[in-house]
């Protein structure tokens, strides 16, 4: 094999990593957390300069999460490489195409970059980044094998991501804190579920994961029905959810064989960017959920050139 193409593909296996799809699915977060915080009335203002104040710290957030999001994937790959070299060993790090040490470089400067855009932002958004951060690394290196902690601990990290994005406004986060609690369960209800992914899973988890997703399209009905009467447009989005979610979840509770549950895991994860609509259009009405909601192709688009789970 010769360098160029040896090159090409120690990059490809970088991506790989860092698990780009997903990446897409927390851009939604940023994205729905910015509707949230109402910031997006700048963006309806004609004056030029309010825009411009607007656009540059979503960009950084952006740039953000996708630092964190990408670090933290790359450290459960770096946590995980024994495992993964008896359970998955097509992987970067077990098929020797990354070296565990590039890999904990990589996601190192990853959660660093996270830290530092988002302090582009204010420092309350640096506040955050960094404790989303280190509750990665937690799950990664601990938390993730415990039954309890491993979802809780994962959900903290998608609903603080949400937090970053209402956090383009600081002083939103304290009133919209609250809204962190149904991507902690939407998480848990995937974490959970997800267990079985190599060797197959039980019912029961199956079961606690479907409960918990009621619970949250419970919870989206309930902010509809709450905020700026957006009932009509959060319900739509609901309904998208159901559809994509409780099949797929149905199935892997009833027969709970790996490739099931690797199908309800990705159809869970790629369906965030539905949930994250949802939460825009409770608060901002229906253009902004599908302004979200477009980011739902994109990242279907890579989760066929790369791995979601």
């Amino acid at each position: 094999m010769n360098t160029a193409t040896l090159q090409t593909n120690q990059w490809w296996a970088y991506l790989q990593l860092m698990r780009p799809a997903n990446i897409v699915t927390a851009w939604a977060d940023i994205v729905a957390g910015f509707a949230v915080s109402g910031a997006i009335l700048g963006l309806q203002n004609q004056d030029v300069s309010s825009v411009f104040v607007v656009i540059v710290p979503l960009g950084w957030l952006l740039l953000a999460t996708t630092g964190l999001y990408g670090g933290g994937v790359v450290f459960n790959d770096v946590f995980d490489a024994e495992l993964d070299a008896i359970e998955r060993p097509e992987r970067p790090i077990p098929s020797d195409r990354v070296s565990r040490r590039a890999a904990t470089l990589l996601g190192s400067a990853l959660l660093a970059l996270g830290i530092l855009a988002a302090s582009q932002s204010s420092g309350f958004s640096a506040a955050i980044a960094s404790i989303i951060a280190a509750t990665a690394l937690l799950y990664d290196a601990i938390a993730k094998h415990h039954p309890v902690f491993g979802p809780l601990t994962m959900g903290l990290c998608r609903g603080g991501n949400l937090l970053l994005g209402v956090s383009i406004i600081p002083a939103m986060v304290s009133d919209r804190w609250y809204l962190a609690l149904i991507p902690i369960l939407y998480i848990a209800a995937i974490t959970a579920i997800s267990r079985g992914e190599v060797e197959g899973g039980h019912t029961l988890t199956g079961i606690t994961a479907l409960v918990l997703m009621a619970i949250v399209m419970s919870s989206l009905i309930v902010l509809g029905s709450l905020f700026n009467h957006q009932l009509l447009a959060v319900l739509s989005f609901t309904a998208l959810l159901a559809t994509q979610i409780i099949p797929p979840f149905i199935k892997a509770t009833r027969n709970p064989l790996p490739e099931h549950i690797r199908a309800a895991v990705k159809a869970g994860v790629l369906s965030l960017i539905i949930l994250d609509a949802a939460i825009a259009a409770s608060f901002a009405g229906l253009f902004p959920g599908l302004a979200t909601l477009l980011l739902l192709p994109l990242s279907i688009g890579l989760a066929r050139i790369f791995s979601v789970t």
